[in-house]
């Protein structure tokens, strides 16, 4: 093995990490006989070769040397270089191979070209894997013919041949899997793989192989999925469930290793340990990808996965059902309660998988707040979690009963104050109970004037802060004026910032900080958005026009896109007193970033009462970037919409759409099912104009 690999000038070519000259050493170290060099290696060529799916020209130099690998049946651990070169080769450039040569990504996509044609070249070496013996040569080979082979009407007539003779039920998913994919990548096959599938939905088959085959219809065909394909599902799972537990089939034990790998595969291990068929999670989440908007379908599959004896399909359930809700709207009383449920199942990874999905939901986890309220109850020591390094932080019980807006938190929450450090992120809870936690505000309060006024003052502070703000607790303008006028250097306008909110939320009661305020609007090492931040906390004190107007003016014409937003925000809190900005404000309304054009627009419509100018700039955004919607949203409710023409269309739009208008495909935040929650509420609000409900 390995002719010619010291003729390549590894040196001279590069990587993530520099020069690529300790590539011919990875390279020999995927062929070892010793498992843990050869984890080692793979964690190098995908940590520096291939890193985060890039391609580089070492990475190219490695292809003839990777398939050679594949090829020779004495090098162990194969499947997992036949995924690597799965990955190099099978990049979709999505037409970036029409770029420019003269733009900067021309030789990335280059190189992803000349990878795909490489690995395309030589993957006939692939075609003797299905039959090979290793298992797991045999999970990757498949897709990898699929992704990769020139001749797609050859592979999929290969994939059907082996499901007669494969005699691992993964290994026959994966050739499944690998025919949906040869449909959505060939369309003219698609009609033959779709026909394929359907077959293999009929009874004379296995109920998991019956599964892998809905699985990919839905994910390359939806239309053509039997009408009572819920009903359907739920009966092949209790099929499998009914089926005696096969003996897993993993592979030989093998040492743990420090390596990336070897960490994932432990992990891999452990989350299948003592489950039955844990290859149904996968299948299903195919299949709830496949199924896309049909929210009802996916919530009654889900409801009875979460009614399972089988507590491995509760855990996907719960997983799926996050997925569900984070993306899709729908009517998710039920199953709220449902994954309230497993909070009290022995299986602690259910009961914890359970917090975590209830905590991002907040009033959507309403139906389960029993549930969770014994969960805490029962558990005092979870009230709290430690950690090796950081400040300890709410549980996710206690979190997830507070974002849901009941009562039952308050008691635990002054319990964790009583605490000689409070957790960190108690304060960001507080704003969903209401007035429901103005009992908290003494301790609050303690704790705020406790506070050592050094450079972590700003991560102690600051969520402090936030609930003082959230429940306006103005009597706490003593120990929030002590910060204003103590922090020190570092990170001071941080602090500043937070201060300034909460200050501003305390309103006039906050007199005795006028003084203070006025000192820093006139300091002159504060920058534009600080300086704006407090004109605005002034005004919301002492309602003085004349002391802010003249800085927030001079704010919005400052080349800081920061400082200009802040002013701008500051100026619609003013309303008509504001109205001699509208110039500047109307100047920002062609502003290059979108959101200096929203707040620009939102506070032009506040100071003038009038949307003529702004709902133009508005109507656009909320088109072209979701994110803007909320803010619009709470102007068509605080602010009359006449002259805003095609408000009421947008939004009974809005309501209408089942998509969550922040959902992104691959990514998420924790807070985006609340901050849709909140975009529908404004909509319906803004449509029947009745004010904000308690």
């Amino acid at each position: 093995m390995f002719g010619g690999i010291d003729e390549v000038d590894w040196a001279a070519l590069g990587h993530a990490y520099g020069p690529a000259d300790d590539v011919p050493e990875l390279l020999r170290g995927l062929a070892s006989t010793d498992p843990a060099e050869r984890d080692a290696a793979l964690d190098g060529m995908y940590g520096a070769v291939h890193h985060q799916g890039d391609v580089y020209d070492s990475t190219l130099a490695c292809i003839p040397f990777l398939l050679e690998l594949v090829a020779n049946p004495a090098v162990q651990d194969r499947g997992g270089i036949v995924e690597l070169l799965t990955s190099i080769g099978g990049i979709d450039l999505d037409g970036d191979d029409e770029l420019d040569p003269e733009d900067a990504e021309f030789e990335y996509a280059a190189n992803y070209a000349m990878a795909a044609s490489a690995v395309t070249a030589g993957a006939d070496v692939f075609l003797g894997l299905l039959g090979d013996e290793d298992r797991g040569v045999r999970l990757a080979a498949p897709l990898a013919l699929a992704t990769l082979h020139s001749d797609p009407v050859r592979v999929l007539g290969l994939l059907r041949e082996r499901l007669g003779v494969e005699p691992d039920a993964e290994v026959l998913f994966a050739c499944v899997e690998a025919g949906g994919r040869i449909a959505l990548r060939h369309g003219c096959l698609a009609p033959e793989v779709v026909e394929w599938l359907s077959g293999l939905t009929r009874v004379s088959y296995g109920a998991g192989l019956r599964l892998a085959a809905l699985a990919q219809l839905a994910r390359c065909a939806p239309d053509e999925l039997p009408a009572n394909v819920v009903p359907g599902v739920t009966g092949l799972l209790r099929e499998l469930r009914a089926e005696p537990v096969a003996a897993a089939s993993s592979g030989a034990e093998r040492p743990s290793t420090p390596t990336l790998v070897g960490q994932l595969r432990e992990r891999h291990e452990e989350e299948i340990a003592g489950r039955h068929a844990p290859w149904t999670a996968d299948l299903l989440r195919t299949l709830h990808s496949g199924l896309g908007d049909r929210v009802d379908d996916r919530i009654a599959l889900l409801a009875d996965q979460l009614c399972s004896p089988d507590w491995g399909q509760r855990i996907d359930a719960v997983r799926m059902s996050s997925g569900l809700l984070r993306t899709w709207r729908g009517a998710y009383e039920e199953l709220a309660g449902l994954i309230g449920e497993q909070l009290a199942d022995p299986e602690p990874r259910l009961a914890e998988a359970a917090e975590c999905a209830l905590e991002e939901l907040f009033t959507l986890a309403r139906p389960a707040a029993d549930a969770l309220a014994d969960r805490v109850a029962a558990d005092p020591g979870a009230w709290v979690r430690e950690w090796a390094s950081g400040p300890p932080t709410l549980g996710n019980a206690v979190t997830a009963l507070a974002r849901a807006g009941d009562r039952r938190a308050v008691l635990v929450l002054a319990r964790t104050l009583d605490r000689p450090e409070a957790p960190r992120d108690l304060g960001y809870a507080l704003d969903h109970l209401g007035a429901a936690a103005v009992p908290l505000v003494p301790a609050l309060r303690r704790h705020l004037g406790e506070l050592d006024l050094d450079e972590e003052l700003y991560d102690r502070a600051g969520p402090l802060l936030y609930g003082l703000t959230a429940l306006r607790a103005a009597e706490a303008a003593p120990e929030v004026l002590r910060l204003l006028r103590g922090a020190p250097e570092y990170r001071r306008e941080w602090v500043f910032e937070s201060v300034l909110r909460a200050l501003a939320a305390f309103g006039p009661a906050a007199y005795d900080a006028v003084p203070d305020l006025r000192a820093l609007l006139h300091c002159s090492d504060i920058s534009v958005s600080l300086a704006a931040r407090t004109a605005g906390a002034l005004w919301a004190i002492e309602s003085d026009a004349g002391a802010v107007l003249p800085v927030l003016r001079t704010a919005l014409e400052a080349s800081d896109s920061a400082g200009r937003r802040s002013a701008a925000t500051a100026l619609g809190a003013l309303g008509p007193a504001g109205s001699a900005a509208a110039p500047a404000l109307g100047e920002l309304l062609r502003a290059a970033e979108p959101w200096t054009r929203v707040d620009a627009a939102v506070a032009l419509w506040r100071v003038t009462g009038d949307p003529e100018r702004a709902w133009p700039v508005l109507l656009a955004a909320w088109e072209e970037f979701p994110y803007t919607r909320v803010a619009t949203a709470e102007c068509l409710v605080e602010l009359t919409a006449e002259g805003a023409d095609g408000a009421e269309r947008i939004l009974r739009r809005e309501l209408a759409s089942l998509r969550r208008h922040n959902a992104v495909d691959g990514g998420y935040g924790s807070h985006d099912i609340f901050t849709d929650e909140k975009l529908l509420a404004l909509c319906r609000r803004a449509l029947t104009r009745e004010g904000p409900t308690a």
